[in-house]
């Protein structure tokens, strides 16, 4: 019975994996990195949709970062991940969908109905 117990409690410590700092020093310093190319945005005075999508671009690739490896996600089940991720990529596409067809109707308004007064 000693030599279960010990079976279980090498299953137990292989279950926790622990990994090396040095992954997460690199996350920080490429968090770092896009921090400060999402600040040489505004440095640069970039305007319009390039300014924006820039910075949406950074945001989620720091997102991306800090889920995939802060929170653990890269290392999980990829049900899991599924679970996670594809919900919020699914509202985003119907938000999509739904501001193509709000720009659409703003359209097809003012051709029939001439413009704005």
């Amino acid at each position: 019975m000693v030599h279960a117990e010990g079976q279980q409690h090498t299953a137990h410590a292989k279950g926790q994996q622990q990994h090396p700092i040095s992954v997460y020093l690199w996350i920080w310093g490429l968090l770092f990195v896009l921090s400060v190319f999402s600040y040489l945005v505004d440095y640069f005075h970039f305007q319009g949709y390039l300014r924006w999508s820039l910075i949406v671009i950074f945001m989620f690739l720091k997102a991306g970062l800090i889920v995939a490896v802060f929170m653990h996600m890269i290392w999980e089940r990829l049900a899991l991940v599924y679970a996670i991720v594809l919900p919020p990529l699914l509202l985003l596409v119907l938000l999509g969908i739904g501001a193509l067809e709000g720009d659409y109707t703003f359209i097809t308004r003012g051709i029939f109905f001439g413009p704005r007064s």
